[in-house]
């Protein structure tokens, strides 16, 4: 176990998981949306040369709709997709590749344009999965039989903002945050825009703020030794306080239709951008005392969309998916995170997502292929490539245990590339 996993781990669930035997969240799992530490990196290695044919295929698929990645805890995979017009959290045997169970969750949405199916991915916390649906309704079940332990409505209880421009079209795809002993959403309407509960009970904790919520899901982090969580709201950033739900700071940046790449950080920096001729930009944070500030280190309008797929950020860099519906073509590219500068662009990926694995970029293609290229900022250098699903494919990968798992609108891949 890396040192940056273990500090990780230190403030959350997944923490108390390992040495409490609570559950089976090991540093090799993939436990939440964008993995162990919530910012799209592992410490695992994976093989960096590929058998001609393609990465060995474990086991594949068929699985209904949706784009929510897929979470993994110790034997068992879950994710969230389309059941006979509702929307459902489906549990998966790692080893065999079958079902161990499915969870009808209420309805979901048909949509056209952006397809149909729930957005979101679950979130797994000991032996609980945690999972906020297309509608707004957050469910924490047994991980072990599907069991629904306790549900909220939010737009029944809390005002929620179903009918908010964006989230009203396509539907929620934010994922829930799951730190220590509480699970933090945004949804709820005016007064309690941040909803704070107790994981285990569903306590309803606290409530706070009139901001509009987006399609992305919030960052947990640690900033200034700090744990806390980065929301991205219409109104811009705005960060809690992970224990308590209380805001720490805010940094004001713009919206347009739809934002749903999540937050990047790293030290005390903090990225985001959205398409929909937003653009991107960075922000230094500083404390002084018990006093927070967000400090804009640049800003480009109209340029380095992060349409859906969130970059990661390893030294610096930034590598991620830049383009407004660029399908097919969207291209991959380095950018200095401190100065939005590009150090290198390669086309032909589309809107699929990123993820870092060791110092590796592994890359979905909206076109089913999967990529191993360096993470370095000199060149575009590739290491492997292969062609492993069929459908619409805008979701990143996932990494656990020397498994890659791949979805799409049709199905789910389990690669082996375990390093013997």
């Amino acid at each position: 176990m890396s040192l940056r996993t273990l500090l990780s781990f230190s403030s959350s669930a997944t923490f108390c998981s390992f040495f409490l035997g609570c559950g089976v969240a090991l540093a090799a799992d993939w436990p939440q949306y964008r993995g162990p530490n919530g910012d799209g990196t592992t410490d695992e290695k994976i093989l960096t040369t590929w058998p001609t044919e393609g990465p060995k295929v474990k086991w594949k698929l068929p699985m209904g709709e949706g784009f929510g990645a897929v979470a993994v805890v110790g034997n068992q995979a879950f994710v969230m997709a389309e059941r006979k017009k509702e929307e459902a959290c489906v549990a998966i045997d790692v080893t065999t590749g079958k079902e161990v169970w499915s969870t009808p969750l209420g309805k979901t949405i048909f949509e056209g344009a952006g397809g149909n199916g729930p957005r979101s991915t679950p979130t797994i916390a000991g032996d609980l999965v945690y999972v906020l649906g297309t509608y707004l309704r957050l469910s924490c079940l047994s991980a072990k039989d599907g069991k629904v332990i306790w549900s909220h409505d939010l737009q029944a209880e809390n005002n929620g903002q179903n009918d908010t421009k964006g989230i009203k079209q396509w539907g929620n795809s934010a994922s829930p945050v799951v730190e220590g002993e509480v699970v933090m959403v945004a949804g709820g309407g005016s007064g309690q825009a941040f909803l704070i509960f107790d994981r285990k009970t569903g306590k309803l904790l606290s409530k706070h703020g009139d901001e509009k919520i987006t399609h992305a899901s919030p960052t947990p982090t640690e900033i200034f030794g700090q744990r806390q969580v980065v929301f991205f709201t219409q109104q811009g950033l705005t960060s809690l306080d992970a224990k308590t739900g209380t805001v720490l700071w805010h940094a004001d940046f713009p919206w347009s239709t739809s934002t749903a790449a999540s937050p990047i950080i790293e030290g005390d920096v903090v990225y985001c951008s959205a398409g929909y001729g937003t653009g991107a930009g960075a922000f230094k944070i500083s404390k002084q005392g018990q006093n927070w500030k967000a400090t804009e280190l640049w800003r480009q309008a109209g340029k380095l969309q992060n349409h859906w797929p969130t970059p990661i950020v390893s030294q610096g860099f930034l590598y991620g998916l830049y383009g407004f519906k660029e399908f097919k073509t969207m291209p991959l590219k380095c950018i200095e995170i401190t100065t939005g500068k590009e150090r290198w662009s390669q086309d032909g990926f589309g809107q699929g997502g990123t993820i870092l694995v060791e110092d590796n970029v592994l890359i979905q293609g909206d076109q089913g292929q999967l990529v191993l290229a360096k993470a370095t900022s000199e060149k575009y250098t590739e290491l492997a490539r292969a062609q492993v699903l069929s459908g619409k494919c805008w979701t990143m990968p996932t990494v656990a245990n020397g498994l890659v798992f791949c979805r799409s609108t049709k199905e789910i891949v389990c690669l082996d590339l375990q390093v013997k």
